[in-house]
C-alpha cells in the first residue's frame, strides 16, 4: 500500500458510493462453480492453496489493484484482470466468482500489507487511544494516495451480498487485528471488542464520506480521535 500523503483530498473527488441495489450489482461468474479447494480457501476453509495457486492468486489481486488505481470500480473488468494476470477467464472466476468478490479480497490484501508496515514501524503514542488513532490515520492517508483504488474497494463492500460474506469477514478481521495490535492487546474483554467494532465502523464511514467529498481530512481526524476515546472508557485498568 502506498505511503502517506499530505494532500487534503483528491483533485477530483470520486462520486458518492451508491447504496447497494440488486439490479446494479456487477454480474456474477459463469455457471461453473469454484473447485472445492479454491472454494474452501476463499471461504477460510481447511484446504489451503498450493504454492502455484497462491502465486496465481497474487497476480490476480495485483492486476485488480492496478486497474482500480487507474480508473476506479468501473475499470476493473474481469476479462482485463484475466489478461493482465495471465490466467484464463474461467480460472479467474474459480478464484473470484464476481468483481465484487475480487475487489473485497483486494481490500483485505491491501490491509494485510498495511498491517505488515505498521508492525515494522508501530505507532508511538503513550496511550492506546492515541496509538489507534495514529494507526487509522496512517492507513487512511495510504488510501488517500490512491483515491480511485479506495473508491473501488469501498464500492465493492457496499455492493457485497451474502455470497461475499467470507471476504467481507476477512476485511473485518484484518481491521480488528490492526486495531488490537495498536492497542497492544492479545486478550481483549468483550467490552473492548465492542469498542473496536464501533471504531472500525466509524473508520469505514469516515472513508466513505471523504471519498464522496462530504468530509475533509481534518474532519476525518476529529471523528477518528473522538471514537478512539472509547478505548479509555473500556480499559479495565482505568475502571479499577
Amino acid at each position: 500500500m502506498p505511503a502517506e500523503d499530505s494532500t487534503q483530498r483528491p483533485a477530483t473527488a470520486p462520486s458518492p458510493v451508491p447504496s447497494p441495489a440488486p439490479s446494479s450489482a456487477p454480474s456474477s461468474a459463469p455457471s461453473s462453480a469454484p473447485s472445492s479447494a479454491l472454494g474452501s480457501a476463499r471461504s477460510g476453509g481447511p484446504s489451503p492453496l498450493t504454492e502455484r495457486q497462491e502465486a496465481r492468486r497474487r497476480r490476480i489481486l495485483h492486476a485488480s489493484a492496478q486497474l482500480a488505481s487507474r480508473g476506479g470500480f468501473d475499470a476493473v473488468q474481469m476479462r482485463e484482470v484475466a489478461e493482465s494476470s495471465q490466467v484464463a477467464l474461467g480460472t479467474l472466476y474459480r478464484y473470484f466468482p464476481s468483481k465484487v468478490h475480487l475487489l473485497v479480497a483486494t481490500m483485505q490484501d491491501q490491509l494485510e500489507h498495511m498491517h505488515g508496515t505498521l508492525r515494522r514501524k508501530p505507532p508511538t503514542g503513550e496511550r492506546a487511544a492515541e496509538r489507534v488513532a495514529e494507526t487509522l490515520m496512517r492507513a487512511f492517508r495510504a488510501l488517500q494516495r490512491e483515491p480511485h483504488l479506495a473508491d473501488a474497494m469501498v464500492r465493492a463492500l457496499t455492493f457485497a451480498d451474502r455470497s461475499v460474506s467470507p471476504e467481507v469477514d476477512q476485511v473485518s478481521r484484518q481491521t480488528t487485528a490492526i486495531i488490537l495490535d495498536a492497542m497492544g492487546l492479545e486478550d481483549p474483554t468483550p467490552e473492548q471488542l465492542s469498542a473496536v467494532r464501533v471504531i472500525e465502523h466509524t473508520w469505514h464511514s469516515a472513508l466513505i464520506t471523504w471519498l464522496s467529498g462530504r468530509a475533509s481530512i481534518a474532519q476525518v481526524r476529529i471523528d477518528i480521535e473522538t471514537v478512539c476515546r472509547l478505548i479509555d472508557v473500556t480499559d479495565p485498568a482505568r475502571k479499577a
